[in-house]
């Protein structure tokens, strides 16, 4: 029987910081050697951060990658860590720009694994942008066989996975840095125990943990046996390192040579095999792991956006964010979720009432930045907004925007004279259907529910509410805010139905219109009504040009605004009968 104890490295990257990426390595190295372990993984792209986007063609950056994976090399063995295989990911340049991984091992690179060449689309999709292939690098270590594999690896079935079995080896191990999505974590689990089956081999999957720009990265990190028994499992947003003990029966084969022989006679199998003479593990008792338990559908989502917002505001230093509070239910749920990212007392709240406010709006708004601890001001916008319409004589829609693109000066002159970055508060229902004021309410430089529908946006407050009761805290939302009907307040009596349809049934179109990709036919055979589906097709395709100039926010469905889905915005495409 041979044993091995590895190290899930469930951390942080930064793309671009070449250094705080490799200090990561050394520092959860050292964590993982106290733990006792022989072997860490670390994510995708390790000493790059992921995704590195259009940096991968810069020959300064490939050439920095390379040059930081042999000093992290010799600094583990300086560090006196050498005897720890260690496996990162990095950007290779031969042969042009490669998604790769690294076993560093006694102050070498003992083994590469090249997966391809990485394309010019920020961030490899899975099922979208699988480029397939079958190849991977074998390692004997401590009498352990071990492929190595890169992300979307896991997806190919009858690629690295099954050419493992047919070597035979003892652990895959698969790094990656897998984006969220509603319900992933399920996916990706399912993914992972057909390929240990295809493999006969025990699975090793690593995700890294944080935001880069859009993208959320929510661990979940997993080892699953060849039989599909689950023996250990991260919690998701969790930085830490995760210690599973492996247990592998009967004796090592010579799968080296044997895979040395497979590539020089198949070359659908071209494998890269390295014996690292390293001697098996001395028999110990093991230790059972944890399996994280899984948690609701509205924690993930809010557990996604507040690390988005999170990151997003660190990473480019900023230390406080401002938000338009007007006591409706999307401003009370970013400046909740900004709270729980960042701490209330770096929330600026600022109400921005018109003559059409109504008082509960300055009352709700005051109340919601008492619940979350954050600063409170009013700047009434009336006399801002006399000036202009007074100046150029508007009246109807003009006028309106006015009201939101005065909103939008103050909030950038805030930011402009006191650092603040500025939190758009925008919905997906919203920006899908154009319901917004561009360089009014769509001003900003972070959206943090810009991919959550209206629908959502309800379930998670009343979930976030329900969640802070059930620990004896304040309810962060008032309740106000979540039963009132929806509206900008831009003229007397105004409500989002005076324009829109109800907000559960615009959510199912556009879940099927956008999310789903589906045309005029195929969403009225799903019941719904025809006039009412050209009408929000209609809407959706002419707003296009004002989602490209939204900012960014957190990811958390299959197609995000702005990453996943672009239409042409010059485009005479309209959704009726004869083109469904």
């Amino acid at each position: 029987m041979r044993q091995l104890r590895l190290a899930l490295a469930q951390v942080p990257l930064i793309v671009g910081d070449f250094a705080a990426n490799s200090r990561a390595v050394l520092e959860w190295t050292a964590a993982a050697a106290a733990g006792g372990a022989q072997l860490v993984l670390f994510p995708e792209m390790t000493l790059t951060g992921y995704p590195p986007e259009d940096l991968v063609f810069r020959r300064s950056f490939e050439d920095a990658s390379r040059a930081t994976l042999e000093a992290l090399a010799r600094a583990l063995q300086a560090a006196g860590q050498g005897e720890i295989g260690v496996v990162v990911g990095f950007l290779d340049e031969s042969g042009g720009p490669r998604n790769a991984s690294a076993f560093c091992h006694r102050g070498a690179v003992t083994a590469t694994y090249f997966k391809h060449h990485l394309p010019n689309y920020g961030v490899f999709d899975e099922e979208r942008y699988f480029i397939p292939g079958d190849r991977f690098s074998l390692v004997r270590f401590r009498e352990i066989d071990i492929a190595m594999t890169i992300c979307e690896d896991i997806w190919q079935e009858g690629g690295p996975f099954a050419v493992a079995a047919e070597v035979g080896v003892d652990l895959v191990v698969n790094i990656n840095g897998s984006p969220y999505e509603r319900n992933k974590d399920d996916v990706r689990l399912e993914l992972a125990t057909r390929r240990a089956a295809e493999a006969r081999a025990t699975v090793a999957y690593v995700n890294q943990v944080g935001a880069q720009d859009e993208l959320v990265f929510d661990g979940d990190s997993f080892v699953i046996a060849s039989d599909g028994k689950l023996l250990a499992r991260a919690p998701q947003y969790t930085e830490d390192l995760y210690l599973v003990d492996l247990t592998f029966d009967g004796a090592a084969a010579s799968r080296t040579s044997t895979a040395t022989a497979t590539a020089t006679a198949t070359a659908s199998m071209p494998l890269d095999a390295v014996d690292t003479g390293t001697a098996p593990v001395p028999p110990y008792p093991p230790v059972a792991a944890d399996i994280a338990e899984r948690i609701c559908d509205e924690a993930e989502v809010w557990g996604a956006l507040v690390l988005g917002t999170r990151d997003y505001v660190r990473k480019n230093g900023f230390r406080s964010v401002v938000v338009a509070i007007s006591g409706g239910i999307d401003s009370a749920v970013v400046a909740a979720i900004a709270a729980d990212a960042i701490g209330g007392q770096n929330v600026y709240g600022v109400a921005l009432p018109s003559e059409y406010s109504s008082e509960h709006s300055v009352s709700d708004a005051v109340d919601l930045a008492e619940r979350i601890g954050a600063h409170y001001r009013l700047i009434p916008i009336a006399p801002m907004v006399d000036a202009f319409v007074g100046s150029l004589g508007l009246t109807g829609v003009a006028e309106e925007n006015v009201q939101a693109r005065v909103r939008g000066t103050t909030l950038m002159a805030l930011s402009n004279a006191e650092g603040h970055l500025v939190l758009a508060t925008g919905n997906k229902s919203e920006l899908a259907v154009g319901y917004s004021t561009i360089y009014g309410d769509a001003v900003g430089g972070f959206a943090p529910i810009k991919d959550v529908p209206k629908s959502l946006v309800w379930a998670l407050a009343r979930w976030r509410n329900a969640d802070a009761a059930a620990r004896g805290e304040v309810e962060p939302i008032p309740a106000n805010s979540i039963e009132k009907p929806p509206s900008a307040e831009l003229r007397p009596g105004q409500l989002d139905s005076d324009s829109l349809p109800d907000y559960e049934l615009l959510d199912e179109i556009l879940a099927n219109y956008v999310d789903g990709d589906k045309g005029f036919d195929s969403i009225v055979k799903l019941g719904f009504d025809p006039e009412l589906v050209t009408r929000v097709a209609r809407m959706v395709d002419t707003a296009e040009w004002k989602r490209r100039q939204y900012p960014m926010g957190p990811k958390i469905s299959f197609k995000s605004f702005g990453r996943d889905r672009r239409l042409p915005v010059t485009n005479h495409w309209r959704e009726h009968p004869a083109q469904g």
